[in-house]
């Protein structure tokens, strides 16, 4: 599908297909090799204003959710020395501005882990829309931003003996979001 710089969702609440979307990271290994990993609890929504850039974005993530394919790192990662999941058991974004500039679109929000809040500012594409089978209407998005983990005290490494780290400071956020409108009628019992 061709990533379109205009955006035309029809007005009201998308929810997350979380089936068909995935929140992602990728950090440095050694320095040298990228380990993915990716946070499948999650939930989130998305109120579509008339005027996009009016638009509000807000998703929660399950910490203990981490997956890497490796069960000690997992298990590492939501230890104390990361993400602490008996003291916070979730990480949430919650949008604070759309823009389009030079037709790029740019999502900023407050990111929150264990309990420090940082802006972080999204380069979103918009895939566009469709129907899917069962007669509901989808869109997707790919966004991604390159963060520094030590912005929310997730300062754990050890030095390498040959110089660098363990585990590089900077990760990126890559997300792919299909998103499914909610029928405003079904909503009402």
């Amino acid at each position: 599908m061709t990533t379109t710089t205009q955006i035309d969702l029809p007005v009201g609440t998308w929810k997350f297909d979380k089936a068909h979307s995935v929140l992602s990271f990728v950090a440095r290994h050694m320095m040298v090799t990228k380990v993915r990993g990716s946070f499948p609890g999650f939930d989130g929504t998305i109120e579509v204003a008339p005027n996009p850039a009016d638009s509000k974005v807000k998703v929660e993530i399950e910490t203990a959710s981490v997956s890497t394919g490796v069960v000690d790192r997992d298990a590492h990662l939501v230890s104390p020395d990361f993400f602490d999941v008996a003291t916070f058991p979730s990480m949430s974004f919650e949008s604070t501005d759309i823009m389009e500039e030079k037709g790029q679109w740019r999502l900023t929000g407050n990111l929150t882990i264990k309990g420090v809040t940082n802006p972080v500012t999204l380069d979103v594409s918009f895939d566009g829309t469709h129907t899917n089978p069962w007669g509901k209407t989808i869109a997707a998005f790919s966004a991604s931003a390159d963060v520094d983990r030590g912005d929310w005290g997730l300062t754990w490494n050890v030095p390498l003996q040959t110089g660098g780290v363990l585990v590089g400071k900077k990760v990126r956020l890559e997300i792919e979001a299909q998103l499914i409108k909610e029928d405003p009628e079904a909503l009402v019992q």
